[in-house]
């Protein structure tokens, strides 16, 4: 049986949906691993996301965001709608999804106007929360390999590797784009490579081909309705 982590790949890639996802640090210069059915409380406070190593943000959010899952595994199955609170709550504050939506619009940016804008990223970003929900609604009990931290000094977009281990399933290998913001100096994801396929640039891609044919108004309507 092929693990979550490979379903919710492929529906994603499938739906060329932008993803982007958790993170961890390690101070030791090794590899350091999370068993995600036993990660720790979570963590109450937002100062994480002040913090100026975006793999302290990334693996924060991840244990905040699967221990909760894992808390609350009976109450899920029963009300589905907890896990979009979820998402909300412990994984949406790490998102960068406005940089996110202004990548996918490309070129369409500087021709559409500030509400129109607006209004695409308001519908990208609650796109985006229902696919990360439907996604972690298949969370059983991976183990997290994350890449031993590096030097992210005059660098503002790095990527970050880690590995999605299950026992009698093949490996996944992600690299979560990080950005750090010029103004805040804070890091956020925007982007996800799974086996070597950026989302963010296949959703580009597809949205672009619907923009120029349908318009900006048509395909943010038609994000809107797939968010619900």
């Amino acid at each position: 049986m092929r693990s979550f982590i490979k379903k919710s790949i492929l529906a994603l890639v499938l739906s060329s949906t932008i993803t982007s996802e958790v993170m961890a640090t390690s101070s030791t210069g090794s590899a350091s691993s999370v068993d995600l059915s036993i990660a720790s409380a979570t963590v109450n406070s937002a100062h994480y996301l002040e913090s100026t190593s975006p793999y302290v943000v990334l693996k924060t959010a991840a244990t905040n965001l699967f221990s909760r899952i894992a808390a609350n595994q009976q109450a899920i199955a029963k009300f589905p709608h907890l896990m979009r609170d979820i998402v909300e709550e412990e994984l949406m504050p790490a998102i960068d999804y406005r940089y996110a939506s202004y990548r996918v619009l490309g070129k369409h940016l500087k021709k559409i106007s500030t509400q129109q804008r607006a209004d695409f990223v308001a519908a990208m970003r609650h796109y985006l929360v229902r696919t990360y929900s439907i996604a972690l609604s298949k969370y059983t009990n991976q183990q997290v390999i994350f890449e031993p931290e590096k030097p992210t000094k005059g660098k503002r977009i790095i990527g970050i590797k880690i590995q999605i281990i299950e026992l009698g399933a093949p490996t996944i290998n992600l690299v979560f784009q990080m950005r750090q913001n010029k103004k805040t100096g804070h890091w956020k994801a925007f982007d996800i490579t799974i086996e070597g396929i950026s989302l963010l640039s296949t959703k580009q891609a597809e949205l672009n081909k619907k923009i120029a044919k349908q318009g900006i108004a048509h395909v943010t309507l038609e994000l809107a309705a797939l968010a619900k």
